[in-house]
């Protein structure tokens, strides 16, 4: 039988944490900059609720987590509106090409 430790879950949360930095960097395209950022607060997430499970904290580690849940929705609606708006205005979402501000 295996047994699932801290560890194991800790590797989960560094391979997303990697892929959402990964994905940063590497993308042009804001969207899928959109993406990484949500890979990088899931694995906030799942550091949190196994730190709380192995750690004796209690709910707090779920209630953390729910507190990330509800600021990826709401950073999800800003910032696709965000990208809606950069579209009308430069007919692109590539993060490169947007050098300009409107005054």
């Amino acid at each position: 039988m295996i047994h699932i430790g801290l560890s194991h879950f800790l590797f989960v949360s560094i391979v997303l944490f990697s892929l959402g930095i990964f994905g940063i960097v590497t993308r042009k395209n804001a969207v899928m900059v959109l993406m990484g950022i949500e890979l990088i607060l899931n694995s906030a997430n799942i550091n949190f609720i196994a730190f709380a499970k192995f750690g004796n904290f209690g709910y707090q580690g779920q209630i953390m987590a729910l507190f990330v849940i509800i600021l990826a929705a709401a950073e999800a609606a800003v910032a696709l509106a965000i990208v809606l708006n950069i579209y009308k205005t430069f007919s692109t979402v590539n993060v490169d090409e947007i050098d300009t501000l409107k005054d």
